[in-house]
């Protein structure tokens, strides 16, 4: 058995995190991690990531999306951890819901 076992990381970003290049900070800092998944913005404001990877690897994101790109101002981030699926082939931005 796979001693990096992959996980999935579910996470809505609150505060102001749209307009500010919120998605493709995430982008970038998913795909130099490696991580596959995929960033929208949702309706209410908020921006919703499910990135799948190594644990270790998907707590440096969640630490990143704590902070978010200059401009951005992050009031919280609910995650939720879950087995990873292996559905992705990469790490995407996709249409807002």
């Amino acid at each position: 058995m796979n001693e990096n076992k992959s996980s999935r990381l579910h996470a809505i970003i609150e505060g102001h995190v749209q307009g500010v290049g919120f998605r493709m900070f995430v982008q970038t800092t998913a795909v130099s991690l490696g991580l596959t998944g995929w960033v929208r913005n949702l309706w209410d404001g908020n921006v919703e990531v499910t990135a799948e990877g190594g644990q270790a690897i998907l707590d440096k994101l969640l630490v990143a999306l704590r902070q978010g790109p200059r401009g951005a101002y992050v009031i919280n981030v609910k995650s939720e951890w879950s087995e990873a699926t292996n559905e992705f082939e990469r790490f995407q931005v996709r249409s807002t819901v």
